[in-house]
This record gives C-alpha cells, sequence and structure tokens, in this order.
C-alpha cells in the first residue's frame, strides 16, 4: 500500500514530525480535565492553528487532535456517541491545512490508549479494544488522513489490537509505545520486546518506535534498544522536551528549543527515521529541530555517555533489558535549561 505518508517515507532519509498537543491547547485555553477532542467543533480555528504551527517550522507529517477519540476516554465527558463525529472533523481539518501548505505533508490520525487495561489484569476484551479502534479509525479514514498513528501504548494486546483495527479499516498505520518505567512500558515490555512483536503481526506498521516516557535521553537508549534489534523497518522517536517541573501553579518541561535541537540530531544519528517532540514541544522547539536536522551532517551512532553529555542522565541505571551500563542521572550537560 502506498500513499502520501509512504511515498515520504521512501523519497526522504527523515521524517520530521510533529510536537506536543496538549501543551499546546493548554496555552490556548484549554482547561485541566476538559477533552481536547471536544475542541474540533466548538474551536475549529484553533485547531486549525495547532497544525498550522507544526507545518510551519517544517514538520512533514502532524498529528489529529483525537488522541483521547475512542469512546471509553470520550465517555468521561459524554461524547461516547460521538466517536465518528469528533475523529472525522478533526481529520478534515488537518486534511484543509497540509493540502494549503504547498509541500507534501502527511496527515496522521492519532489514536492513544483506551484508558483501560486489558484482561487478564483488567476487564477490556481484545474484542472489545478492537471495537473501539476500529470505530475510531473509521472516522479518522473519512476525514482524510494519511496513516493512522497509535501512540503512548503500554500493553502489547492493545498495540495488537490497534493494529487489527487499521486492518479492519484498510488502512496504514504506525505505532508507538512509551517506555516509561525504567526502560519498560508501564505493563513491562521491553524495546526488544516490542522489535520482535511488530514483526509478527498481520498487519504491521510502516513505523514503530517510542513516545512520550520520561525524557530524551531516556527515549533514546530505546531507539538504540530497537536499533540492536537489526530492524529494518523505520523507527520513530517522539520525546519528550526535557524533564517535567511544577512552576508557578503549572507543568513546565526544561528542555529549550536548542537542546531539542540535539535531541533531534542525536536521534536521527541513533537510526530514527521519523523525529518529532511529545510532551513540552512546541512550534519554537519544532523549528530549531529541523533547522538542526537540516544544518548539521549525519553522524556516527552516538555511545551512551554522548547521549547523557548532551541532554541529560537517564531516569534508571538500565533499559529494562539488562544492560545496566550507565548510572542513573549522572550530572546534566549545560545546555539544559535550570529554571
Amino acid at each position: 500500500m502506498t500513499n502520501l505518508f509512504s511515498d515520504l517515507l521512501a523519497s526522504r532519509d527523515w521524517l520530521l514530525a510533529d510536537g506536543a498537543t496538549g501543551t499546546t491547547l493548554f496555552n490556548m485555553g484549554l482547561s485541566s480535565g476538559d477533552a481536547p477532542e471536544l475542541w474540533n467543533v466548538e474551536h475549529p480555528d484553533r485547531i486549525a492553528t495547532l497544525y498550522k504551527g507544526a507545518v510551519d517550522a517544517g514538520s512533514d507529517l502532524f498529528l489529529t487532535n483525537t488522541f483521547g477519540g475512542n469512546a471509553s476516554r470520550l465517555k468521561l465527558h459524554g461524547a461516547e456517541n460521538r466517536v465518528h463525529e469528533l475523529n472525522r472533523i478533526s481529520a478534515e481539518i488537518g486534511r484543509e491545512v497540509a493540502d494549503a501548505s504547498g509541500r507534501k505533508v502527511a496527515v496522521a490520525g492519532s489514536m492513544g490508549p483506551t484508558g483501560e487495561i486489558m484482561e487478564p489484569m483488567g476487564a477490556l476484551t481484545y474484542e472489545r479494544a478492537v471495537e473501539m479502534f476500529h470505530e475510531q479509525a473509521e472516522g479518522l479514514k473519512s476525514g482524510g488522513v494519511d496513516v493512522l498513528w497509535v501512540e503512548t501504548i503500554s500493553a502489547a494486546e492493545e498495540y495488537k489490537a490497534a493494529g487489527e483495527a487499521a486492518r479492519l479499516a484498510g488502512m496504514p498505520w504506525c505505532g508507538t509505545m512509551s517506555f516509561d518505567t525504567a526502560g519498560r512500558t508501564m505493563m513491562g515490555l521491553t524495546s526488544a520486546d516490542m522489535a520482535t512483536m511488530v514483526e509478527k503481526l498481520s498487519h504491521p506498521p510502516l513505523a514503530f518506535g517510542a513516545n512520550c516516557g520520561v525524557g530524551a535521553s531516556d527515549l533514546l537508549r530505546t531507539v538504540l534498544g530497537f536499533v540492536a534489534q537489526g530492524t529494518e523497518r523505520p523507527i520513530i522517536a517522539k520525546g519528550n522536551a526535557g524533564i517535567p517541573k511544577y512552576v508557578d501553579g503549572h507543568i513546565h518541561y526544561d528542555g529549550t528549543p536548542e537542546l531539542m535541537a540535539d535531541y533531534a540530531v542525536l536521534a536521527r544519528d541513533c537510526g530514527a527515521r521519523i523525529i518529532g517532540g511529545c510532551c513540552g514541544t512546541t512550534a519554537e522547539h519544532l523549528r530549531h529541530m529541523h533547522e538542526g536536522l537540516v544544518t548539521r551532517p549525519t553522524g556516527p551512532r552516538p555511545s551512551l555517555d554522548q547521549i547523557t553529555k548532551a541532554l541529560g542522565g537517564f531516569s534508571s541505571a538500565g533499559d529494562g533489558t539488562g544492560d545496566d551500563v550507565q548510572p542513573a542521572r549522572p550530572e546534566r550537560g549545560r545546555r539544559r535549561r535550570r529554571d
């Protein structure tokens, strides 16, 4: 299957993804506890501004404002019957922004976790997870996305359910997991586990990787874990803009635009093909990331020590695979912002 997204992958050494949806929307006035997806209908102009900010900063793809657009999460806001509508409208806004950009920009339909725990630890069945993801996928498809983008998943079965939903919708997809628990996902998967899992799926993702997590250093260690498995599938790196801190009543991420430029270049040199930001990453961060990727030549694969010197220390001694070669939290690089 080929489309705009797969054509971009085939023709480019790297692609710049977008940054943080939540951070940007909170800066626009979204209140904590509100459903961002409702803004697709209530404030479509602000959603268009969100998308355009990434495009103007140089992103080759951006995610729709549909991370929590499944029935389980929307039920918390009494909107479980609006899944198709909210996903379709978000995608339509994205399609309009991408098509007006004057260059090839892919629209990726964001599909976050259901928020429920899969059997046997929880009550969510595989079949119900597939059903919810499929409903969301059909809405995104009807709105014109180029690819489905599954993100921040912790459980293998939920990842597989999202992939099956993409197959049922007849859509290509990408999928990332969050390795935020001492180098593993919350449900215990390592980078090696994920690299093995994706190759066994009947409808595998076009690209896979990691997003969110703890900090940029940890995420790049996970990327190196994918590379170590010898995968030929494109790898995604979408790391947070530094470490969150509570400042003046708000969560603030301490990664400067300059530091995120270093992260983007290191991610490319680690082996990632699709590079973006997650929590805390603004359009200003993206502009610096784009400039760094364009102007700095590709270098050799960085060592763990080089990563920590540039971006700061890891949150845990090992990456979850038994490779405990780095001390936790060594002194951070001088370029990291201090608050």
